[in-house]
């Protein structure tokens, strides 16, 4: 064989290999979240997305979209259902208007004082198997369950007794949390969390049910509402990680498997990681003299959670898997001396 011809084979063998490691996932998938583009959360999930190309050789990839990407944050599950979305990681209290049980597994208010007794729940108590006994009759299957530190409340006013919601215009989503607002005497605000930053600036809004510390400092909120409360003591949303359930249904084993333990993985990641910025967000905040973070008292904090247990019960009587997520709820955080 000529030297050039063995040279151009030799191209060719170069050039075929390129082409073939540059082909296309088996699986291309448009998951939407909840979070805007610029929050420490919504950049963590993204780094998982891409860990997750590599943990499959480039056979799944996955792009992560911000809020209103595609469709609005309350329609997300019907999207995904359609196969308008391949999957979502979204708060399902979103979807309370289709059946209440979302609003009580999405966020059960006051119920968790810290992520992990959430997450044993979730992963090896029944909570993740009874989350799909609700939502897989919608064609959606839940890969795992994940949720946040507890979330901070940023405030265009001091609040420091439970007293000081009363008459306060909070932005708050559908579903319980919207109601027990309005039980300790606020005046709750349905809004995306999309324009939480506009409505604090314009003076729609006092305060708002938001996320974690961090992810309200990097959306400029503190700018406008000064005093954020924390630690947080209301509210901490489950992430639903889900996908179209035709979709799950045919996926080989060894990917269930690896979506699985990479989306529990990011579970654990992301509290790990949030909660670190949360406290170097609120050293900073507490460096700057026109921010004043506000730790509500231990008594102020237990008014509140008897409030919410009171919601618990009134929102169980809604319907059966209701009662069901009570049930399964209460008895493990009686089992755990937690209620």
């Amino acid at each position: 064989m000529f030297p050039k011809t063995r040279s151009l084979i030799l191209v060719g063998s170069l050039l075929l290999a390129g082409l073939s490691s540059a082909q296309a996932a088996d699986y291309e998938w448009k998951f939407q979240a909840s979070e805007t583009a610029g929050e420490p959360s919504f950049e963590i999930k993204q780094e998982w997305a891409k860990k997750i190309g590599k943990m499959t050789d480039g056979r799944v990839e996955i792009e992560v979209m911000p809020i209103n990407s595609v469709v609005g944050p309350t329609e997300t599950l019907e999207a995904v259902s359609a196969g308008i979305l391949q999957g979502h990681m979204t708060d399902p209290s979103y979807f309370s208007g289709q059946n209440p049980a979302f609003g009580m597994m999405g966020n059960l208010v006051g119920a968790w004082n810290d992520p992990s007794n959430f997450l044993t729940f979730m992963k090896h108590a029944g909570g993740e198997e009874l989350y799909n006994e609700l939502v897989e009759p919608y064609g959606v299957h839940l890969i795992s369950a994940g949720t946040f530190p507890l979330e901070s409340i940023p405030s265009t006013v001091p609040i420091k007794t439970l007293d000081d919601f009363k008459g306060l215009k909070i932005r708050a989503p559908q579903g319980m949390v919207y109601n027990i607002f309005e039980r300790i005497g606020a005046s709750p605000v349905n809004l995306p969390g999309s324009e939480v930053y506009t409505s604090l600036e314009k003076g729609v809004i006092d305060a708002a049910d938001s996320t974690v510390l961090s992810n309200n400092d990097a959306m400029g909120l503190h700018t406008f509402a000064p005093y954020p409360l924390y630690p947080g003591f209301h509210s901490m949303p489950m992430i639903a990680v889900s996908i179209n359930k035709k979709i799950w249904d045919k996926l080989p084993d060894d990917l269930q498997t690896t979506l699985k333990v990479a989306f529990d993985a990011m579970s654990y990641d992301l509290i790990a990681r949030l909660q670190k910025q949360d406290i170097d967000t609120l050293q900073k905040l507490k460096d700057n003299p026109k921010v004043h973070p506000i730790d509500l008292p231990a008594a102020e904090r237990r008014k509140f959670r008897e409030a919410a247990e009171k919601e618990w019960k009134v929102w169980a009587a809604k319907n059966e898997m209701c009662q069901k997520v009570y049930d399964a709820a209460t008895s493990f955080l009686r089992s755990r001396n937690l209620l």
